[in-house]
């Protein structure tokens, strides 16, 4: 280098970004700030094609509220439900409070049935006020909504996925197949032979696994598996109700029956009830869950004891430590059930396995 040439250093720069606007948006979308404002406020009075063409600049843009914070600093746990009304949704919330309470945390809780409008609107409203994290439950967790949390660096995790998740988004769940395994046995110890199963909505994992149990039980103990005797609800009273309505007028009725959820257990009682049958001289009956309510059945309800509260402490405490940027040590996780026997089985005898007393 010669002499009279000035040495060249290099400084290192931090260029900020310039904060993109909704009046920005607004131009690059050629609609006006106020058509903006109704897409990212989750409203419906706006076409398809506008809103698509404004959630991707929103996407492309970066573009946060002047009152949004950091993810790491949001201090809310999102907890999207796809439906709230179940007494096992009030176990999650109040596992998942339980940590987050402790932890100075909130829990916003949502619920979006399935409905891409719902879930639009829900995604919308993060976006303007962060997150911790979020924890679905009993969903999968759509591509789009998928790619737009990871865009927002807002850890995901799913309690008792419908299908396969994501390689990357932590699934918490519990030993479906070996309760609904344990609860079938209890019943073959017991003499029966003719079980009817309840199964719940096929399309969710814990759902099939339940029933993949009660099949292995029945094939381990060399009893052939009577496909009139399963029956599908969606883990709802009513059709727990209804599916012992069909299970019972059978020619050939079971003598026990194995709903996979409490709340369908307790319609098998109603329609045993209706019958004249009494629970358990005449029909057992099995739930799963072990919500509050089956000890308080008249019979008490002999159930799988499914953790749900500590199911939610878990979620809550594993996307905290996420959003703290730690590794957490398996995606997979599940919590160990428990036969919970009651009042609601009992042996089969010959003489009054069947028919109501006179």
């Amino acid at each position: 280098m010669r002499r009279d040439q000035p040495a060249v250093r290099s400084t290192a720069m931090t260029v900020s970004r310039p904060r993109v606007t909704i009046a920005a948006i607004a131009q690059a979308a050629g609609v006006s700030v106020p058509t903006v404002s109704r897409v990212l406020n989750g409203r419906t009075d706006v076409s398809p094609q506008t809103r698509e063409l404004i959630e991707r600049l929103l996407r492309e843009h970066d573009y946060r509220p002047r009152n949004s914070r950091h993810p790491g600093r949001a201090k809310l746990v999102d907890l999207v439900f796809d439906d709230l009304d179940s007494p096992w949704a009030l176990e999650l919330i109040r596992g998942v409070e339980d940590v987050t309470h402790a932890a100075g945390v909130g829990t916003v809780v949502s619920q979006v049935h399935r409905r891409s409008t719902a879930t639009r609107q829900w995604l919308q409203n993060l976006r303007s006020r962060a997150s911790d994290g979020v924890i679905f439950v009993t969903s999968d967790v759509a591509e789009p909504v998928h790619t737009e949390l990871h865009r927002l660096k807002v850890p995901v995790l799913i309690i008792d996925p419908a299908g396969g998740a994501a390689a990357d988004v932590p699934t918490i769940g519990a030993t479906n197949w070996s309760g609904g395994r344990t609860a079938t046995d209890h019943l073959l110890e017991l003499g029966h032979r003719r079980i009817g199963f309840v199964a719940g909505p096929r399309q969710l994992l814990c759902s099939r696994a339940r029933l993949d149990g009660y099949r292995a039980a029945l094939e381990a103990a060399g009893v052939r598996v009577d496909e009139a005797l399963i029956r599908t609800g969606d883990f709802r009273y009513e059709t727990g109700f209804a599916a012992a309505q069909h299970l019972l007028d059978l020619a050939d009725p079971p003598t026990a029956i194995f709903a996979s959820s409490d709340l369908m257990a307790l319609g098998v009682y109603e329609a045993a009830r209706r019958r004249g049958l009494r629970v358990p001289d005449h029909l057992s009956v099995i739930g799963f869950d072990d919500l509050p309510e089956s000890q308080w059945a008249s019979p008490p309800l002999t159930t799988v004891r499914q953790p749900l509260a500590e199911m939610g402490a878990l979620a809550a405490r594993t996307v905290l430590r996420l959003s703290r940027g730690e590794t957490i040590e398996t995606p997979r996780l599940e919590l160990v059930t428990k036969l919970m026997v009651r009042e609601s089985t009992a042996p089969l005898f010959a003489e009054a396995g069947r028919q109501p007393a006179e």
